[in-house]
């Protein structure tokens, strides 16, 4: 396993970077969940897709990274225009098939092919949490509630942390992550959740709002120590460099990737009758 350097020390400059690079990517996104039209919300996911797809095999398959890229694409974007069309069963089923053909296709020119079929399912199974969130009745206040719980954790574990500093979190695999800043992220995320349950066409109660917060807000953590402890594994410092102050598109969302999915558990509990 390659060990890289320290990460860099919270400054202001670097702050004002990441703020001006939500200011672009922030209101797109919303517009995009927002909009019923539904086709801007369909290329929004299929675009991430695509790239976290180039992102996963310039990390894991540096000798043929296109190759790679080119197969945990096809295998994701697939089940994510099935469940689109509401195929949603299938859709699951689609996945795993390519997951399996990710990880033939990437023998002999990947470290462990099974990074391949784990690319697939990594960034795949967010994505139909996601459509399937979306889809469903109030879908797209769910969804915004979901960005605004992992934002909120995402933005304020930084600030808080940077600013507090103290003990680290896990400095084994993540340096710059601090305990701090984990209690302020899930303040954050729960003060967040909770104020969703304030809107009169939100059809959930409060102590629901404040728990699905607090889920969301650990899943996005866990999401981001997992990513490091990917980052680590195949040893590279950022994703990518796409976004500006962030790194990567997957260094971006990769706690959104898990709050997804808790989200998404939520709302089907929900559906059944819980946190009415």
């Amino acid at each position: 396993m390659t060990y890289l350097p320290q990460g860099r020390r919270f400054d202001w400059s670097n702050l004002g970077v990441r703020v001006a690079s939500a200011v672009v990517l922030v209101p797109a996104v919303l517009a995009a969940v927002w909009i019923d039209l539904g086709w801007p919300f369909l290329l929004l996911i299929a675009v991430g897709v695509a790239l976290l797809a180039i992102e996963w095999g310039g990390m894991t398959a540096p000798k043929a990274p296109l190759r790679v890229a080119a197969a945990v694409m096809a295998a994701a974007l697939l089940p994510l225009f099935l469940a689109y069309s509401g195929h949603d069963a299938f859709g699951w089923m689609v996945l795993m098939a390519g997951a399996c053909a990710a990880a033939l296709v990437a023998r002999g020119v990947a470290e462990r092919p099974a990074d391949a079929a784990f690319g697939v399912l990594y960034i795949g199974a967010p994505c139909l949490c996601l459509v399937w969130l979306r889809g469903t009745n109030q879908g797209h206040w769910w969804t915004l509630m979901l960005f605004a719980v992992t934002w909120a954790a995402d933005i304020f574990a930084f600030v808080v942390g940077s600013t507090l500093k103290g003990p680290k979190l896990w400095p084994r695999f993540s340096p710059n992550k601090t305990w701090s800043g984990f209690v302020g992220g899930l303040a954050a995320s729960v003060a967040t959740g909770a104020s969703m349950a304030a809107l009169p066409v939100f059809q959930l109660n409060l102590a629901a709002a404040a728990v699905i917060g607090l889920l969301g807000g650990l899943a996005t953590m866990a999401g981001d120590l997992w990513e490091s402890m990917l980052k680590r594994r195949f040893g590279v410092k950022d994703s990518g460099d796409l976004i500006p102050g962030h790194g990567g598109l997957l260094d971006r969302v990769d706690g959104l990737m898990f709050a997804v999915v808790v989200v998404a558990g939520a709302r089907l509990i929900n559906h059944l009758g819980w946190a009415h």
